[in-house]
């Protein structure tokens, strides 16, 4: 077959981006998956499933709400087997944008195999050599687990398992307080687990701007959930199918499942990346702003070089891979307007920095919040809960974080206003149709110019202007 164009080692979202474009452009490509199946982590065991099971689990929330909306509350029987299979059929429907043959009539190579550098132009995939002239990395990342005792003995969940459940566990501990673990905890607890969650940090979503994240707190607490906070799981042991889980701090938990979610680490081992010269330090592996690595000719793209452990950054990566890889324009990444959302209910949605970075970078910002129950689409949704933030200095957004109903869509508005250079009066000049959520983003902005219209310089220039025009 001689040498190839490009190889690709992984087929999830960045890969397969990348595998179609160079394919249909007459690259002769090979696509290198470990797992049996195209379609990565996002598809399988993430985005995907994990956003079909809070929905699934939303409605069970809402059936037993019904009585907020004047009708009568139905308490709902949970079958997890059933919601799986449920949660798998949306799997499948997606699948066939993922199938292999789809990519091999683009005239793309598909093997199923693990693949190893051998050396900076040959990898290995089981008994055949592939030499190529370029590489992309797109092996993504997998769930950490920390050395706490027991833990393994005792047994655990992580993503990559939680979604073929036989039974609903009648008691989880979730470790970890991040996206993945609040989404999960909120979307077990609706389905009927009595859910704790224990995190390490002082605030739930560390990443995240503080008083929207202890506002997030309040709601997981409002619907049941335990919090543990500055605290962190040390032993676990086992008897029968109880698991007890003993805390920093004195605190005991009884589980019959325990969720691992206290961050994902990038799949480099086992690929050769020594053998191929590649660089690699804890957090994945390193990557210029044009997605080369330290092997000009090998790129990397998504979780397995970072910064951001999102599909749709892994997308973006890849098209910064196309053009540079593909086409040869030299292109380099912007991170400057990264936008990501954790979906418990109420989303919440983070853009550009927070309050807190802002004074770090010595900017006295001007702070902008509004909340969702002064928006009458929320109050008619019954969905009250949450405000938004903006940071602002000199006119213009520097970040935005939401935490409200369909937080998650809102923050568009918000990034495009931040991508284009648009200000807050640009906001406040564009018309919002009635009633819908997306009013609260000129009603945020609207805070700031409300001051400075009703303030008493603005009152003795109206007076003036009567008093001198008839």
């Amino acid at each position: 077959m001689g040498k190839r164009d490009l190889v690709i080692i992984g087929g999830g979202a960045g890969g397969l981006v990348v595998a179609s474009v160079a394919s249909q452009l007459g690259l002769n490509v090979t696509l290198v998956e470990k797992q049996a199946k195209l379609g990565g982590d996002c598809l399988h065991t993430g985005c995907v499933p994990s956003k079909t099971l809070i929905k699934a689990a939303r409605v069970a929330s809402l059936m037993r709400r019904a009585g907020e909306f004047g009708l009568e509350p139905v308490s709902p029987r949970v079958d997890i087997s059933k919601v799986n299979a449920h949660v798998q059929s949306v799997i499948d429907q997606i699948q066939p944008h993922d199938d292999p043959e789809r990519f091999r009539a683009y005239g793309c190579e598909v093997l199923f195999g693990r693949a190893e550098f051998i050396d900076a132009h040959t990898v290995r995939v089981d008994d055949r050599q592939i030499q190529a002239r370029r590489f992309l990395v797109a092996t993504g990342s997998r769930p950490f687990v920390p050395p706490i005792e027991g833990l393994e003995q005792a047994g655990y969940l992580t993503n990559e398992d939680l979604f073929s459940l036989a039974e609903l566990p009648q008691r989880l501990v979730v470790l970890g307080g991040g996206p993945i673990g609040l989404e999960m905890a909120q979307a077990f607890a609706r389905l009927g687990s009595k859910v704790s969650v224990v995190e390490r940090l002082p605030h739930l979503l560390p990443q995240e701007d503080p008083e929207i994240a202890d506002a997030l707190r309040e709601r997981l607490l409002a619907e049941g959930i335990d919090v543990y906070t500055s605290t962190s799981a040390e032993r676990v042991t086992r008897q029968d199918d109880t698991r007890h889980v003993y805390c920093a701090g004195g605190v005991q938990l009884e589980a019959d499942q325990v969720l691992v979610a206290v961050g994902r680490r990038p799949v480099v081992e086992d690929l050769g990346l020594d053998a191929a010269g590649v660089d690699v330090d804890q957090r994945g592996i390193r990557v210029d702003r044009r997605m080369r690595t330290s092997q000009k000719h090998i790129y990397a793209c998504g979780d397995v070089c970072g910064p951001y452990p999102f599909t749709h950054m892994a997308e973006y990566q890849a098209g910064i891979v196309i053009s540079n890889l593909v086409f040869r324009f030299p292109k380099k990444v912007d991170y400057r307007v990264v936008p990501w959302v954790t979906y418990t209910d109420p989303e919440l949605a983070r853009v550009g920095m927070t309050e807190q970075q802002a004074r770090e970078q010595g900017i006295e910002p001007t702070v902008l919040r509004f909340p969702f129950r002064d928006i009458d689409r929320a109050l008619a949704e019954v969905e009250p809960w949450g405000l938004t933030k903006f940071v602002v200095h000199r006119g213009k957004i520097l970040g935005a974080t939401i935490l409200g109903p369909h937080a998650g869509e809102l923050i568009h508005e918000i990034v495009l206003a931040m991508k284009t250079g648009a200000g807050i009066g640009d906001i406040s000049a564009t018309i919002h149709a009635y009633p819908t959520l997306a009013q609260v983003h000129r009603r945020t902005v609207n805070t700031w110019y409300g001051e400075k219209l009703f303030s008493a310089r603005t009152r003795r220039l109206v007076g003036w202007i009567h008093r001198l025009l008839p």
